[in-house]
């Protein structure tokens, strides 16, 4: 499986962790949350939960305010909710 934007695929052979994680930067904020396989299932699984809070985040960041050119407090409470209850 390969990297996809926002989206990077880890797999080490020496470390315990193989999954995806999701790094998305917006107005000076960066939000970032790993999809380990372990936890859903497989690659092709966390890759799914991943893709799906990703379509969420967009959606979320693309239509919030900003506040002097920054996120509003608001706006960055919602996504780290939103990446705290990624199933």
């Amino acid at each position: 499986m390969k990297s996809k934007k926002n989206l990077t695929r880890f797999t080490y052979e020496s470390a315990a962790f193989e999954g995806w994680r999701l790094c998305i930067s917006k107005a000076g904020t960066t939000f970032t949350r790993y999809f380990p396989d372990k936890k859903f299932g497989g690659g092709k699984k966390s890759l799914a939960a991943a893709e799906k809070t990703l379509a969420e985040l967009k959606t979320l960041l693309d239509s919030a305010k900003k506040v002097d050119g920054k996120l509003s407090p608001t706006t960055v409470k919602k996504a780290e909710k939103l990446l705290a209850e990624a199933v």
